[in-house]
């Protein structure tokens, strides 16, 4: 792949999030339950865990759609993480080191934990050699480790008074490309990836920590054809729909990648997501949980104890840039976590070619100063044969199709229609304020209202008609 290119990076943005999704959460130290069982998403345990956990897979698989021609070179990088195994050590009064869970030097901690180092792997093949009788399968084993590093650690006079081991164990894997003609006339391409892990280990697998020691973890792949165009997954054309869903994934969830404008690279993820996704540009580093919001994740960090902060630092070398990284935060960039307004074309008064096409400014998806014929505060329903408008009087009566268990609550109450209201499908849709309810003029004043089909709710009295009548079927 070629360094600096733009849809490259903008898709290793996301890329790089997947590989530390879930690696360490809030609060960052490893006493939290929670970061005493890491490692979910993308992991390639080797063979030999199946005996004690089948359901964890020790290969996954990405098939999608291409349109390219034949002398196009696809080019993949598997990119995972590696679990290294980072032991503390005290040398005590008499020089002889003794293994710890936790030094204090010089009031600066240092543990025991599981680290992870990060690894890619390069493939490169032309399409035109997959698809021959002789390249049906293309192979590229590769193997990583194994390693062991030790680091003394000082006081501040320079007597060395513990050290820090790092180890690691070999892993052994392969990637398999294949391509296939698709059937029709368009001549699409098939692209089969396999990423699998081959190691063996040289121990007994008594656990899942032992497992993780030999795997590949939050495996995925990004892959590029130049030249080439991929098809989406997500929302094919039609020609390409029944190609597309008779594809394969194991384990994957392959999307297109990079900005919209990019068709020659896709991502192959252990997590689903969607056609060009991107990390917003507000988000000012990772926190390793991509699906929270930063702004609170921030906050709430910085919230941490003296001593809660320094756990974290000693847990892991990226939860000390973490929070490094949100004590150092400028105030004016809090101000951009707390939300942004996007708008699907230019700023007004931004500068614009003077033969550019006209501007679309960007409006609501309804807009109910324009659309007269809509008007929920003076619209009504005929339930039973009774009109039912704002101001109407029913009981409601939730069916058994609604799942929300608060319903129960809710049966033979009486209550007061606030509006009718019409979805873009012609649903209707009966909003109301329970009687009883001694927040009633709040809840109103809010806005906040229950909503109910029309056969969930019985009309106590006529109402009297209004303008703008509607019938529901």
């Amino acid at each position: 792949m070629t360094p600096g290119s733009a849809h490259l990076d903008h898709a290793r943005k996301v890329a790089d999030a997947i590989l530390h999704e879930g690696y360490l959460l809030y609060p960052y130290h490893q006493s939290s339950r929670k970061n005493q069982s890491r490692f979910q998403f993308g992991v390639l345990m080797p063979a030999a865990y199946a005996q004690l956990d089948p359901t964890e897979p020790s290969a996954s698989q990405t098939q999608c759609l291409l349109e390219c021609r034949d002398d196009a070179r696809v080019r993949i990088q598997v990119r995972f993480l590696q679990s290294q195994r980072r032991r503390v050590r005290d040398f005590g009064d008499d020089g002889e080191p003794r293994e710890i869970d936790v030094l204090v030097v010089d009031e600066e901690e240092f543990t025991a934990w599981d680290e992870a180092v990060e690894r890619e792997e390069h493939v490169d093949a032309g399409i035109a050699e997959l698809l021959s009788e002789a390249g049906r399968e293309y192979r590229v084993p590769f193997s990583v480790g194994p390693q062991a590093t030790a680091e003394d650690l000082a006081d501040r006079g320079g007597r060395v008074v513990g050290q820090l081991t790092r180890t690691m164990t070999a892993v052994h894997g392969m990637v398999t490309l294949r391509a296939d003609r698709v059937a029709g006339p368009f001549g699409a391409v098939r692209l089969t990836v396999r990423t699998e892990n081959l190691t063996t280990p040289d121990e007994p697998v008594r656990c899942r920590e032992d497992g993780l020691r030999y795997a590949l973890i939050a495996t995925h792949a990004l892959i590029w054809v130049p030249g080439g165009k991929f098809i989406s997954m997500t929302d094919p054309p039609e020609w390409a729909a029944a190609e597309v869903a008779a594809c394969v994934n194991t384990g994957t969830w392959p999307v297109l990648a990079g900005p919209p404008a990019c068709a020659d690279l896709m991502l192959s993820s252990p997590v689903i997501l969607y056609d060009h996704v991107e990390v917003a540009p507000e988000s000012g580093g990772d926190l390793f949980d991509a699906t929270e919001i930063d702004e609170i994740l921030t906050l709430r960090t910085l919230a941490l104890t003296d001593a809660e902060k320094r756990a974290a630092r000693a847990t892991d070398p990226r939860a000390r840039e973490l929070m490094d990284r949100l004590e150092g935060m400028p105030q004016e960039l809090f101000g951009r976590l707390h939300g942004a307004i996007r708008y699907s074309s230019a700023e007004p008064g931004t500068a614009r070619p003077a033969d550019a096409a006209p501007e679309r400014r960007p409006v609501p998806w309804w807009d109910p100063g324009s659309d007269t014929a809509v008007s929920p505060r003076t619209d009504q329903v005929i339930i039973g044969g009774i009109p039912v408008a704002r101001g109407s009087k029913v009981i409601m009566r939730p069916g058994g199709k609604r799942a929300d268990a608060q319903d129960l609550f809710l049966v033979g109450r009486p209550a007061t229609v606030e509006a009718v209201l019409f979805d873009v499908d012609q649903n209707v849709h009966v909003a109301v304020t329970p009687d009883d309810d001694p927040a009633a003029d709040l809840q109103r004043a809010h806005g906040r209202f229950l909503y109910f089909a029309t056969d969930e709710i019985e009309p106590v009295r006529p109402a009297e008609p209004t303008a703008g009548t509607r019938t529901a079927g």
